[in-house]
């Protein structure tokens, strides 16, 4: 098995978040983020304990010793709250030095030791592998949520590519939400099999699908509930 993402791609998408970020003031950094109830100082020090939370997932599985992502939820809460209020050049340097910190523990992965199973704080236990596509997601989509100038349509073509089958089939698999079938005019890829079709652009479908739109610009997304996955 091979790590999912490599690491030269999320080196890039890292370095693309912390040049928005360095363009914020302090009063920026206390303002509200996209995301519900976080400021843009929340949503840079989850990126930053995300990494840290990574690095113990990546040493876990080269060594066997176990290192837990988080203590618990709570704690990883707990962390984001304490850190959200730093300074903006101390948040900075926290997402630039835990990413930092996170790339060597990839670099030392032995090739057989991504195979090697891991537990995340939600329970679920995947080849560690998982936790590159995981890192680049996070990534990705927090720089979206900073509301710094970086939107879906920023989005590496490649990822949407991989990424929005992933979720429609996650969508399928949870009860309670909408069977869909999506169609991606920009580029004519069509996931899923269900009743409820809705067509845009790619990275505007995977924005919907994510949490991260309300769906205005896609044709059949109007009146569609769905679960919050990400």
């Amino acid at each position: 098995m091979t790590p999912v993402e490599p690491l030269e791609t999320i080196t890039a998408a890292t370095r693309a978040l912390l040049a928005s970020a360095a363009r914020l003031s302090e009063a920026d950094m206390r303002a509200p983020s996209l995301l519900p109830g976080w400021t843009r100082g929340h949503v840079l020090t989850h990126v930053a304990r995300n990494a840290d939370g990574g690095t113990r997932l990546l040493t876990w599985a080269r060594t066997g010793v176990e290192a837990r992502e988080y203590a618990s939820m709570e704690a990883r809460a707990a962390e984001i709250e304490d850190g959200a209020g730093r300074p903006a050049a101390v948040l900075v340097a926290d997402v630039r030095d835990s990413a930092e910190r996170w790339a060597e523990a990839y670099a030392a992965m032995p090739d057989d030791a991504w195979e090697r199973v891991v537990q995340w704080t939600s329970g679920a236990r995947h080849p560690v592998a998982r936790a590159t596509d995981a890192r680049l997601t996070e990534v990705l989509t927090h720089h979206v949520d900073l509301d710094a100038g970086f939107g879906p349509a920023d989005w590496p073509a490649d990822y949407v590519a991989r990424r929005l089958p992933n979720i429609v089939a996650s969508y399928a698999r949870r009860d309670g939400a909408p069977r869909l079938r999506v169609r991606a005019t920009d580029t004519g890829a069509a996931h899923g099999d269900g009743e409820t079709v809705v067509t845009g652009t790619a990275p505007a479908l995977l924005a919907w699908l994510m949490g991260r739109s309300d769906g205005r610009g896609l044709t059949g997304a109007e009146g569609v509930e769905l679960p919050f996955l990400y």
